[in-house]
């Protein structure tokens, strides 16, 4: 089976590239991305409109409500699953989104971690309730730094995740990733990745940000808090929900917000640049570079 995945920071245009790929080559769109999988948030997290789903069908997208977690294991299985219906109907799985650890749990599988009680999990969750994400990350950076180092001092879910894991088994994250390496691929693949320069990214990302804000990316996040009040919910740590919250409580004002916003967003966006470099099997373009990954995937779909 082939699929085409589609990589990058975000802001680059991967959900333009995919939507222009999906209608040459008769493609479906599969996300990877661990936000826009949320309900109640289209324009914060930038998952497609109704126009673009018009254009061709889409899967894992908003789909989850905000007070549930998904691991990369869990998404990989619900992933597999939507790739082996596109296939079926003789359409090409094109995957789009920019979390790393998804795409490589859907090409590979993860290490096989034994499954966490429930009461070690509750606990870990309610210990960062009351602790917060900086104090958790301290512990984590403690019995597991390597895996510390790979991921956001905030990122409620990982922290959690590798903690719990950890009192379960008394092993870190880090020690089954390297036990358990996977280098077998389930699917024949094809990786395209578009880089934008860091200045005009930037730009990008500033205008992107302005145009959630006119589409009602603040009456959005209202809905959401009134629908959600839990701050420990996953959504509110996402980039951009987090920062209108604070204007709406009255913390900051609109402007210290966005440009709040907009400086976690860069930090995001490197991040992800960072993830993918260490990927050998990219095949890298320019935003402008359409064409070319076009004939590319050309190739690729027709060979033996």
């Amino acid at each position: 089976m082939k699929i085409i995945c589609i990589v990058g920071a975000t802001g680059t245009g991967k959900n333009e590239w995919a939507l222009n790929l999906a209608q040459i080559f008769k493609g479906e769109i599969i996300n990877f991305d661990s936000r826009q999988i949320y309900k109640d948030f289209p324009i914060i997290t930038a998952q497609p409109t109704e126009e673009d789903t018009k254009i061709c069908d889409h899967h894992l997208y908003g789909f989850l409500d905000l007070e549930q977690t998904l691991s990369a294991g869990e998404f990989a299985e619900l992933a597999e699953k939507k790739i082996k219906e596109v296939e079926k109907r003789g359409h090409i799985p094109i995957v789009v989104g920019g979390t790393g650890l998804y795409l490589r749990a859907i090409l590979y599988g993860l290490a096989p971690i034994p499954k966490v009680p429930k009461e070690i999990r509750e606990q870990v969750i309610m210990e960062y309730k009351k602790n917060g994400p900086e104090k958790m990350y301290k512990i984590l950076k403690k019995i597991d730094p390597e895996y510390a180092k790979k991921i956001h001092p905030r990122d409620r879910q990982r922290i959690t995740r590798a903690i719990e894991v950890y009192l379960s088994t008394k092993k870190p994250l880090s020690w089954y990733h390297k036990s358990f390496p996977t280098t077998k691929p389930k699917y024949s693949y094809l990786k395209l990745g578009i880089w934008v320069e860091k200045q005009k990214l930037e730009k990008k990302l500033a205008l992107r940000i302005y145009k959630m804000l006119d589409s009602g990316g603040i009456e959005e996040v209202k809905r959401g808090w009134e629908k959600h009040p839990k701050i420990s919910s996953p959504v509110w740590t996402s980039i951009g929900c987090k920062e209108l919250l604070n204007y709406i409580h009255g913390r900051c004002s609109l402007q210290e917000a966005t440009e709040k916003w907009l400086k976690n967003t860069k930090a995001y966006a490197k991040r992800q640049i960072t993830w993918f470099k260490k990927e050998q099997d990219i095949i890298w373009f320019t935003y402008e570079g359409l064409k070319q990954a076009q004939n590319k995937v050309e190739r690729f779909l027709n060979e033996d």
